[in-house]
């Protein structure tokens, strides 16, 4: 197969300054034109930069015939047929731009580093699979780089200009990308100079595929004078002030930290121990002094109200809440088995229950004026974290006035979970708890408080944290079309045995557990399990407290915040082999889970919760 690669407007550093190439009648095509060919050509130091054009015209196969069925472009481009300039014009550049960037841009650019740079980068390498590309190794191992020094390097910090940035001591002419960086216009602040800082702090970045792609953009080699400048100047790991974390949590990202306890640990205590709570930091925990903390209130009519830490211990009547979190993408890996989507791969322990405290989120509106009139043209609460990226830019999310304000809303300032301060983790010294409400919307390390008429113009609420339908893929994504999610649906999971485990006949029974919750404060009801794949069920019983303990009082209508434990014991039946063991919930709205994964699946894989299977083996007993 002939691939086809198209548009070179490279600012050219790379190409000779004194003479122009026309190559529109020669075919860029990988496996058209012979590298000797090119020699032809081309002698001496230009024959290095020609193969350098060369290289950079395969690397784009990756991108060229998937912009193509997109954009028809004139025959010239879409066969590479490359106008090589000593001045690459400014025409030239905005054609490019033209006619490559909105369609990425439009799909793409509203992911941010933190939850979604590496996701979106993985949608490049998948779809560069699927183009049947020819290597050129050959380009890669037997010419030399130009040499570049950082004065030169400097001069690229713009689209105009170009825009090349320096890593481990490789150039690279990142112009084309720019536009179709997932993390937006966050990627020209590296313009110009190393990124190492930048990925120190956006650290999933460090993977094999995101280097494979920056490396297609290779232009030189920064001279060695420079490259030990750089090399003298260590950049300080933004994660190294974050705390210790237990062994035993599976971590699904290391920076930022992402973490999910074993299964079996959830359904062991109705209160899951904060060492065990799941993790999901977006950016650096934050060191913060609790004597000179502040918590800045907003938009209401006495003026802003700062309280201290102090302040909400002691102005404020203390109120304690158990209450639920879960990520919106527990149980993304069981849509990854149906088709990839892009996220951290949690599996069903993105969820945990504590008990919380702290001042009530109304009675501090309240303090800082809220009332009536407020009422009629607010209609949101932002929320602003401490933890922030390079630039400042914080962590935000935002709920609806109505929850905020209610008293049935039950929204916390907390300060403590479970008894003690809250860990570094978990939002030290003080975060939001937003019972029955998604856990992007609990913003930890709470800095400030804004009454607004408008949502959070915050990444995570506005193009982050969203459903969309199956046959939504990100080619034709609108994240504004679909409303932030809130609160959470009907969810259950078996927490064991697990997927695989293998029970003895000689047990003779078999004993299955799991958790169930609703969002909304809507109460489980009901969670029933199948033995044999949904064929035959049986009502499981629920608990809500540890074994030995007194349950916890049926909570007020529409105030179920927490999850329900289940256990069931069931005898293995007589002649299986295999149990498909299947669990379902419903909640006193009759919500129940869907059945399979396919019909629920979205491009970010989040609300993830049908029926939750597992398969176990029965072992007979080996005879004597």
């Amino acid at each position: 197969m002939r691939t086809t690669c198209f548009s070179l407007k490279r600012r050219i550093a790379v190409l000779s300054e004194t003479r122009r190439y026309d190559l529109t009648e020669k075919t860029c095509t990988i496996g058209g034109m012979s590298l000797n060919a090119a020699r032809h050509w081309l002698s001496g130091s230009e024959e290095i930069n020609a193969m350098l054009l060369l290289r950079r015209c395969h690397s784009l196969t990756r991108f060229g015939p998937v912009s193509i069925q997109r954009h028809p472009v004139a025959p010239a481009v879409a066969s590479c047929a490359v106008r090589l300039r000593s001045n690459s014009g400014g025409e030239d550049q905005r054609s490019y731009r033209r006619a490559h960037s909105p369609s990425w841009r439009h799909g793409l650019a509203g992911l941010l580093a933190g939850t979604g740079t590496v996701l979106a980068y993985g949608l490049h390498k998948h779809k560069a699979e699927q183009v049947d590309t020819i290597r050129t190794p050959t380009l890669e191992t037997t010419l030399p780089f130009p040499i570049f020094s950082q004065e030169e390097v400097t001069k690229h910090r713009s689209l105009e200009d170009g825009v090349w940035v320096t890593y481990q001591g490789g150039v690279y002419d990142i112009t084309e990308f720019v536009a179709m960086h997932p993390g937006g216009n966050k990627i020209m602040l590296a313009a110009g100079g190393a990124i190492e800082p930048f990925w120190a702090l956006y650290a999933v970045h460090n993977q094999e595929h995101v280097l494979e792609m920056l490396s297609e953009y290779k232009v030189g080699e920064l001279s060695a004078e420079d490259r030990k400048k750089q090399q003298a100047v260590k950049s300080s790991d933004p994660y190294s002030s974050d705390p210790e974390r237990h062994p035993v949590l599976h971590i699904n990202n290391l920076k930022p930290f992402n973490a999910e306890p074993p299964p079996e640990i959830l359904s062991d205590s109705y209160i899951t121990p904060s060492a065990f709570f799941f993790k999901r930091n977006h950016l650096p925990v934050p060191p913060v002094d609790p004597a000179s903390y502040q918590l800045h209130v907003e938009g209401l009519p006495r003026g802003a109200l700062t309280l201290s830490l102090e302040d909400l211990k002691t102005k404020f009547p203390k109120h304690t809440v158990t209450a639920t979190l879960q990520c919106a993408g527990n149980r993304r890996s069981e849509m990854n088995t149906v088709k990839q989507v892009k996220g951290l791969n949690w599996g069903i322990a993105a969820i945990s229950n504590a008990t919380w405290s702290g001042a009530n989120l109304r009675d501090v509106l309240m303090a800082a004026g809220y009332g009536p009139d407020v009422a009629q043209w607010a209609r949101h609460v932002q929320f602003e974290g401490l933890d922030h990226d390079v630039t400042g830019s914080t962590y935000g999310a935002s709920i609806p006035l109505n929850k905020a304000v209610s008293e049935e809303g039950d929204v916390l300032l907390a300060y403590e979970m479970n008894g003690k301060e809250l860990p570094a983790d978990h939002g030290f010294p003080v975060r939001v708890v937003v019972p029955g409400t998604v856990g992007a919307r609990n913003v930890k390390w709470l800095g400030k408080i804004i009454v607004s008429s408008e949502e959070s113009s915050s990444h995570w609420q506005q193009n982050d944290y969203k459903g969309f339908s199956p046959g939504t893929d990100w080619d034709t994504v609108d994240f504004k079309s679909a409303p932030a999610i809130q609160e959470l649906p009907i969810q259950s999971a078996i927490t064991t045995p697990a997927d695989g485990a293998v029970v003895d006949r000689s047990e003779e029974e078999v004993i299955v557990k799991g958790y169930a919750w609703s969002g909304g404060g809507r109460e489980v009801v009901r969670v029933d399990v199948s033995l044999d794949g949904g064929k035959t069920w049986q009502v499981a019983p629920l608990r809500t407290s540890d074994k030995g303990q007194a349950a916890e009082p049926s909570p007020p209508p529409g105030r179920a915040w927490a999850w329900k434990l289940w256990e069931v014991t069931a005898p293995l039946p007589p002649g299986a082999q295999e149990l498909e063991i299947v669990c379902k919930a419903v909640d006193n709205s009759y919500n129940m889970q869907p059945d399979t994964v396919p019909p629920i699946w979205n491009l970010r894989g989040v609300l993830s919760n049908a029926w939750h299977r597992v398969k176990v083996k029965i072992r007979e007993d080996e005879e004597e």
